[in-house]
């Protein structure tokens, strides 16, 4: 059996790929549900190191789904970052193509009324 034959009965949704990769996935979450953050929020948040995380950035800011800010803060660099409205709508369309695969039922929803 192939695993990209025809016959499914549920045809697989094209997803971003980019968000898809779990690290820019948390990323992209963090940033959808803040107006903006900077750097140091979204590191102790992840998990990840300094430079893994400004790869990923930098992937998301290359796409236009990012916007990076860079400033001063007396006399310690800060960056700041926030979902550009390409950003957020690429990621809302990547959720909804999840739900479309997934189902939107939570796991006990029919036993709710129990």
């Amino acid at each position: 059996m192939r695993a990209n034959g025809g016959n499914s009965a549920r045809s697989m949704p094209d997803v971003d790929r980019l968000i898809h990769e779990p690290s820019r996935y948390n990323i992209m979450a963090l940033l959808y549900v803040v107006e903006r953050a900077d750097f140091l929020f979204l590191k102790n948040q992840t998990g990840q190191t300094p430079g893994n995380l400004s790869s990923h950035i930098a992937r998301l800011e290359g796409a236009g789904y990012v916007a990076v800010e860079k400033s001063f803060a007396g006399k310690k660099p800060r960056t700041t970052l926030r979902l550009s409205a390409a950003g957020r709508n690429a990621f809302e369309d990547y959720r909804s193509r999840m739900h479309e695969l997934f189902g939107t039922a939570s796991p006990g929803a029919d036993s709710a009324g129990d």
